[in-house]
Order: C-alpha cells, then structure tokens, then sequence
C-alpha cells in the first residue's frame, strides 16, 4: 500500500511539474506576441479584465488565462491561436522593411508610377498641357511626375488616374515584395467574402484533391470541356 501511496505522490508531482512548465510556455509565447504587437500589459489586460499584475504573472507563468480569455487575446493580437502551441518565436523576426532596400525600392516604385502616368496620358492622346487644364496641376509638375523627379502626392495621382479614366489601384504595386503582400492581402479580402461553408471546404486538407482538379479543369478551354462532358456521357449511356 506504501508503495501505491508512493507511486500516486510521484505521479501527482509530474503531472503538477508539467502544468507549471505548460504554464511558462504559454506566458512566454503571450509575451511573445504582446511584444510583437507593439501592446502593452495594461491594453491586454483591459481587453479580458484583468490587471496588468495579472497580465505580467501570466507571461511569467505564475497564472494562466482560461482558454475563452486566450482566444480573445489572440484576437486582439492579431495572432494565429495556433500560435500558443507552436515553438515560433515572432517577435524577435526582423520586421519585413529591414529585409528591404527602401530608399531604391522607393525610387523604382516612383519611376514605375510615372512611366504608367506617360503611357495613360499617350493613350488619350493628351499633351501635358491638356492634362493639366483638365485637372488644374500645373504643366510643370505634371512633367516632373511623369519623369519620375518628383513623388506624385495621393490625392493628385487619384485625380490624374481619374482623369485619364483609371482607377488609383490600377497603380498599385503589384510585384515584388510589398507587391506581393498587397496580392495577399487582396486574396485573403476575397477568401473571406466566399460563404462559410465554401470557406470551410477550402480550409479541409481532404478536399485538396477536387480543388487540385477544378485547377486543372480551368486552363481547358469550354470546347474541350463540352466534348470531355459529352464523351463521359456516352460512357454512362
């Protein structure tokens, strides 16, 4: 029976060792992507309630969120809930503009930007002049756009853009990697929009293979895809 006792007591304390080390690695990925997030102890804790004390003994693991409170601190955060079960530390990632050479990615975007300016205004057979009396910038800045010299300011691109009969976006980036993003970003816009229950069938690894086919079936061209209809058909019949 001692020995039982003994076996139990063990069991309790590993059980208990592993709830504490369970409780630092949640405080420290919490930390992790408070400080990610740029927020404070305070701002997470008046978003479920609680004191920063609370806040600041939870990313030390000395107390632990229910998991309702981490969901909504995940929400908050902007971070993955998955996250809390990963080994993926974030907020030491060096920010993605350190990764770039801003100060040409800037010049090359702006130079890109007049080049579009020249080749719409050309398109409608306009000369600098013309362009400037329908939009009231002035000749001069609208030349030093086009030749890339001077930054064209947002609300003036969106009037020439307007002019000229595109829309701002059209102007956008969209290569390289803030072009990149931004394609992203416009596809995860467009993911959420679908219904639910499309979304969910998406988001199941099983149904990977019919969405692999339906790929495929867009890059044949109608014809084809009637006689492929038509020949499966006659296979039925």
């Amino acid at each position: 029976m001692l020995g039982s006792g003994r076996f139990i007591f063990q069991k309790t304390m590993t059980q208990d060792k592993a709830v504490q080390l369970r409780a630092k690695i949640i405080g420290l990925h919490l930390r992790d992507a408070r400080l990610a997030a740029g927020k404070s102890m305070k701002e997470l804790g008046d978003v479920i309630g609680l004191s920063s004390g609370t806040i600041r003994s939870i990313e030390r693991g000395s107390n632990s969120p229910s998991l309702p409170e981490l969901e909504l601190l995940a929400f908050y955060l902007g971070m993955p809930i998955n996250h809390f079960w990963s080994e993926q530390v974030v907020s030491q990632e060096p920010h993605p503009t350190e990764r770039l050479e801003t100060e040409n990615l800037l010049a090359l975007r702006q130079r890109s930007i007049a080049a579009m300016l020249r080749q719409a205004r050309t398109e409608k057979n306009l000369s600098q002049k013309d362009l400037a009396d329908r939009t009231g910038i002035s000749t001069s800045r609208i030349r030093r756009y086009e030749s890339g010299e001077t930054p064209v300011p947002l609300p003036e691109l969106e009037q020439l853009a307007n002019t000229l009969g595109y829309q701002v976006e059209q102007f956008a980036d969209n290569s390289g990697p803030v072009g990149e993003w931004i394609t992203s970003q416009q596809a995860v816009e467009k993911f959420e929009e679908l219904p639910r229950s499309l979304r969910e069938f998406i988001a199941d690894p099983e149904n990977r293979p019919y969405l692999d086919l339906a790929q495929r079936l867009r890059g044949i061209s109608m014809e084809k895809l009637r006689a492929l209809a038509e020949s499966i058909t006659e296979l039925l019949g």
